[in-house]
């Protein structure tokens, strides 16, 4: 998984949010696999895995693209609706921290695959779109990576992965149901909140 996280690092990286705005989903995350791979390669600090640099390339280039609001509401179900507005706040920030620390953590792995773009299925009209991708490395099979993602005022957001045709959101999901369950909203916050601080602490070693 922390392998896959970091193709989703590579495809969601540096472009800037004007150009976002006005080009079609498959299209974005064309240009955006192209330039950020050809980044990845010639940035030695990255390839050594400077954890600072890393982080700062994720805040500033990768969560524009994501739609953590509606990740956050996929992941936590029907809890979502019986938690306070805090508490919802809470939710939606230690859940980008960790798929910020988690996609940091795993940028590191990247070696030498490569990634196909295939055509996009949809109308014209279309606010709600699948955007598949194929990712390829050499004596592996190819692995299936689509990115369900939305059209919104600020551009397409992305809301849910699949890999394989699992999807990240929901993986979570049963993990969040499972943590409300035994220790409530406020538990399963706790409990992102030490995931976090243990993510953390590695990145320092």
């Amino acid at each position: 998984m922390r392998s896959l996280m970091a193709w989703l690092l590579l495809l969601f990286a540096p472009v800037a949010l004007a150009q976002s705005q006005n080009r079609a989903p498959d299209q974005l995350v064309m240009k955006i696999t192209t330039e950020v791979i050809g980044v990845v390669k010639e940035d030695k600090a990255i390839q050594s895995g400077d954890m600072r640099r890393i982080v700062r390339l994720v805040e500033e280039r990768v969560l524009p693209h994501f739609n953590f609001t509606r990740m956050t509401q996929i992941a936590v179900a029907v809890n979502w609706r019986r938690a306070t507005p805090e508490q919802q706040k809470q939710l939606v920030e230690q859940f980008r921290t960790l798929l910020v620390r988690t996609y940091s953590s795993a940028l590191a792995l990247y070696r030498d695959q490569e990634v196909a773009i295939k055509p996009l299925r949809a109308r014209p009209g279309d606010t709600d779109v699948t955007v598949r991708s194929e990712i390829r490395q050499r004596g592996s099979q190819p692995l299936g990576l689509d990115y369900e993602m939305e059209k919104t005022d600020a551009g397409w957001k992305v809301y849910d992965i699949k890999v394989g045709g699992v999807s990240l959101v929901s993986t979570y999901r049963d993990e969040f149901t499972s943590q409300v369950r035994e220790v409530g909203i406020d538990g399963l916050i706790k409990v992102l909140a030490a995931k976090n601080r243990q993510l953390e602490a590695k990145s320092k070693t």
